[in-house]
């Protein structure tokens, strides 16, 4: 059964509501690591603590309760997680009531969770990514228990990972949101762990995502994202094409955008349905990974350099304004310097507005870490530097084509050196001359552009 059942979900309620007594006065910390995914899922989890009555609070000094939402992409997000849970070691020591758990990607890989068993006694209770909606139930267990408690589900790829709906959700943003619309993924590309530490491939009802987007337009929320590990393999009773196309008809203006598009199933439907709608964003982040078809392969890709320069050439032929943002993978088991110049010759083809540029890290039970011919750090460094300030003279030659153009942008307040900015349809970061509320859209016009931002007056 992939949906949590009803009962089960007032369970978990009922359970909140007899802790509140318990947690008066007390605060929870959510510290997040990793993607929109593990974003919204802290978001969920924080609801569900708000509901236990707790007070959520951004400061791990004052809280009561700290939980660590880890991701397992990479090598280094595990090591920033387990330096964070390192920090409260002398906290717990001062102070045993506190109670600190572990949940996320890296909690769902065995050898992290022995890892956590072995090195920090002080993390009470761990949990996997597909408990959230039991949360009440592991407070409940974490505050009466002496013992430290695991709530970790064993089952294989094929029968891992579950939907919960019913749940509070205890939103970051006022005027931006995630609204998951699949989880999991049936890809397993030779170097991810998403598959182990996500389960299978499943979807929302068409009906549950309609609601959840149609209850945010009608609260003010401006930039929605439907997130899933491959939109294009939604099956929630229709297509993306027709899911996305449906979150943006109702009244009002606001964006509608998605996170992630696996280029072997780009389908010319999504593409046109993009083009044909103003309020879905006109930004395409499409990974590629590798510019050589060679590597494609070994990657596990199912796609190879042709294909994938087929569908970045339709995107850009019907949606001109697109912006094209991609992830590559450096360094990948055997890549050569043929091949790593494949992969500089196709993003110079492309043209992308932005790259999110990783050097391999080889992942515990994936195909790829058990590969020959693991590349150098050296060699995979000057790689990440040289693919970087190509595509830095590429993203500053395509903001330069804004300069003298008004662009529709979505207010976000003031950026960290406290200059007024926002985001355009392309998710471009624009500065401008005014204070605007956060979650107001304006007129900018530019006046100058950087690599990865434009600059402008409000109009």
């Amino acid at each position: 059964m992939v949906y949590i059942e009803e009962f089960e979900i007032e369970r978990q309620k009922e359970i909140a509501f007899s802790l509140r007594e318990q947690t008066k006065g007390k605060k929870a910390c959510v510290i997040t690591f990793g993607c929109q995914q593990n974003e919204n899922d802290s978001e969920r989890i924080a609801g569900a603590l708000e509901m236990c009555g707790y007070e959520i609070t951004d400061d791990e000094k004052t809280a009561d309760l700290i939980i660590i939402n880890t991701c397992a992409i990479r090598e280094h997000a595990e090591i920033r997680a387990l330096s964070e849970a390192g920090q409260f070691k002398g906290r717990k020591e001062k102070d045993r009531s506190i109670k600190i758990g572990v949940c996320g990607c890296m909690a769902q890989q065995a050898h992290r969770r022995a890892q956590i068993y072995k090195s920090y006694p002080y993390v009470d209770f761990v949990f996997g990514t597909d408990m959230h909606h039991r949360v009440p139930e592991i407070i409940k267990e974490a505050l009466s228990s002496k013992k430290r408690t695991s709530f970790i589900t064993e089952k294989p790829h094929n029968e891992f990972g579950v939907i919960s709906e019913g749940m509070p959700v205890r939103r970051e943003s006022g005027y931006k949101a995630w609204v998951p619309v699949m989880y999991g993924c049936n890809n397993f590309c030779t170097y991810c762990v998403v598959p182990y530490a996500r389960g299978h491939e499943r979807s929302r009802r068409k009906e549950d995502v309609l609601a959840e987007v149609r209850s945010l337009v009608e609260s003010g929320y401006k930039d929605i994202t439907l997130l899933g590990q491959n939109v294009n393999s939604y099956a929630g009773g229709c297509t993306f094409a027709e899911l996305i196309t449906e979150c943006a008809k109702f009244d009002g203006e606001y964006r509608v955008r998605f996170m992630t598009s696996h280029p072997k199933d780009a389908s010319d439907e999504l593409i046109d349905a993009i083009a044909s709608n103003e309020k879905i964003a006109k930004q395409f982040h499409l990974p590629v990974q590798s510019g050589s078809s060679r590597i494609l392969k070994l990657m596990n890709r199912k796609y190879d350099r042709e294909k994938y320069l087929e569908r970045a050439k339709a995107i850009k032929s019907k949606i001109p304004e697109i912006s094209i943002t991609t992830d590559i993978i450096i360094g990948f088991p055997t890549e050569t310097e043929e091949d790593f110049a494949d992969t500089v010759s196709l993003v110079k083809e492309v043209g992308f507005d932005m790259i999110y540029t990783f050097i391999y890290s080889p992942r515990v039970g994936t195909v790829a870490a058990e590969m020959e011919g693991q590349i150098e750090k050296s060699v995979s460094n000057k790689r990440f530097a040289l693919l970087s300030d190509i595509e830095n003279e590429i993203a500053q030659s395509l903001n330069e084509q804004f300069i003298g153009k008004t662009v529709r942008v979505l207010s976000d307040g003031f950026n960290k050196n406290r200059i007024p900015c926002g985001r355009s349809t392309q998710n471009r970061i624009v500065t401008f001359d005014k204070p605007v509320p956060a979650g107001t859209f304006v007129d900018v016009l530019i006046e100058s552009a950087g690599a990865y931002m434009l600059c402008g007056k409000i109009v």
